[in-house]
């Protein structure tokens, strides 16, 4: 029998002895009248509390115990001692194990060496663990347990519970300055039967009452869009895509976005919404705009300065100045060599604008560390924007790149009907299937010129919270099946 089953029995035992005794601890109640992060703040000597948390440690002194509880707010230290709660109970207290969740009635008091504590006057048991803590308690290490067991990696690692709680706090912070713009905000269905608004390997699925096959949408873009159609000027959604795709630190197969319209807008629209709204969520989640990035050992690697106006730069301007100035001077079949000598991933069928992009977010993109634009890409990267006037080859789009990565795609939208049928179409490759003929034929109906947005706040919050891996900044990621 290993350790853990061993313990895991002693647990047990004692849960059943305190049912035979009548004291089933599953049945207790309790209320608690402040948190653990109240009690410290509004401290007062004797003021009599309720509290309740989970043991994080317990020391025993003889005659007296030291309990360590926390809650969702933090930590409090409880002082039990035995001429205080009587033999009996003295000694089902002693039984307790690391785990359990108890609630604790007394006063508040100063010990000695400074610490604000309980001096317990009720001790109940109110969960028995019947798992002991992962070994490393103080600080859970191994990473395949932080993400397949969340639950153990919020209890054993404070810092953690708050890139969450910061996290909640940036998409309030996102919807607040989004309402006090005039944006109202909607729900649209996740289950599609074509999947638009993006390039990507969709997941599928069976409607049984139907009869036919439906998909979990990849990006939130058209039903949005057909909304511009019927009247909302300015709409937005948060709400999750789904791409059957790479998983890596910066991909995960299930993601939020924020998907944002506004009628009458354009690109240079969007870029002052974004710009505003993350220096805006910054300020308001963080207290700074100077957000710095550390590496295992506490030291800062880098600080971004998220301080607007943030630069634009054209997209052929910043290949040309990192992959030289002929670079787009090159025949077809020289491009995709130097391409291939410079790393960059060729596939056998890429397009010669693919080439390029294969470069860029290759070479290029990891290195824009600051908040950039990058505007005006190639028009057939993104069907769904206008044509720049100024350069027929480009859109009136731009991606906002930060720490190395694209946070934020946005653009001009086009709501040409006839330009948009034959943009879509050249991306189907003639499968009529592929069309979405319902958005379409909204677009016949007159969409208002506008500019849209879109923004990763998976990405968004790993900037903000200088995370490394995307894993870090969702509660459940998806891993593989354990065997």
């Amino acid at each position: 029998m290993d350790d853990t089953h061993a313990l895991i029995e002693q647990r047990k035992a004692k849960l059943a002895a305190l049912r035979q005794a009548g004291r089933d601890p599953f049945r207790n109640k309790f209320s608690p009248t402040v948190s653990c992060a109240e009690a410290r703040a509004r401290y007062t000597e004797d003021w009599a509390v309720a509290v309740a948390g989970r043991i994080m440690a317990l020391r025993d002194m003889g005659k007296s115990l030291f309990m360590d509880i926390r809650d969702g707010s933090g930590r409090l230290q409880i002082y039990i001692q035995k001429n205080l709660l009587g033999d009996e109970e003295y000694e089902r207290v002693k039984q307790l194990d690391l785990g359990d969740i108890v609630g604790v009635r007394g006063s508040l008091f100063t010990t000695r060496t400074g610490e604000i504590s309980v001096r317990a006057s009720e001790c109940v048991l109110l969960a028995k663990a019947l798992r002991p803590p992962p070994a490393k308690w103080h600080g859970l290490e191994d990473t395949e347990i932080r993400y397949r067991q969340r639950y153990l990696d919020l209890m054993a690692n404070p810092e953690v519970k708050e890139v969450f709680r910061k996290r909640s706090q940036i998409v309030r912070a996102i919807r607040d300055f989004l309402h006090e713009r005039g944006f109202i905000e909607v729900e649209t269905a996740v289950l599609q039967s074509i999947p638009g608004g993006a390039a990507a390997r969709p997941f599928k699925t069976w409607h049984n009452a139907l009869g036919c096959e439906f998909y979990l949408r990849i990006a939130l873009e058209l039903p949005l869009k057909r909304l511009l159609v019927g009247g909302f000027d300015r709409v937005f959604e948060l709400g999750r895509c789904f791409r059957n795709e790479g998983i890596s630190r910066r991909h995960n197969p299930e993601f939020t976005m924020l998907e944002a319209y506004q009628a009458y807008g354009d690109y240079e629209t969007m870029m002052e919404l974004v710009q505003s709204m993350i220096a805006y969520v910054a300020q308001t989640v963080l207290g700074t705009l100077h957000i710095q990035h550390r590496n295992p050992q506490g030291e800062v690697v880098r600080t971004i300065d998220l301080t607007p106006p943030w630069p634009r730069v054209r997209y052929k301007d910043l290949v040309r100045e990192r992959l030289g100035p002929d670079w787009f001077d090159l025949g077809r079949a020289e491009r995709q060599t130097r391409a291939e000598q410079l790393g960059a991933e060729i596939g056998p069928n890429y397009e010669d604008f693919e080439v390029t992009q294969a470069v860029f977010e290759k070479l290029i993109e990891p290195t824009l560390i600051q908040p950039v634009f990058v505007t005006h890409l190639p028009k057939e990267l993104i069907p769904l924007a206008k044509v720049s006037p100024e350069d027929p080859t480009t859109v009136e789009v731009f991606e906002l790149c930060i720490n190395g990565q694209e946070v934020a795609p946005a653009y001009t939208e086009q709501n040409d009907p006839i330009e948009q049928r034959n943009r879509l179409e050249h991306q189907a490759g003639g499968e009529q299937q592929k069309l979405d003929e319902d958005f379409l034929i909204a677009l016949e109906h007159g969409m208002p010129p506008a500019g849209g947005l879109g923004l990763g706040i998976d990405r968004l919050c790993m900037i903000l919270l200088g995370q490394e891996s995307i894993r870090d900044v969702i509660l459940f990621p998806q891993l593989r099946p354990k065997p």
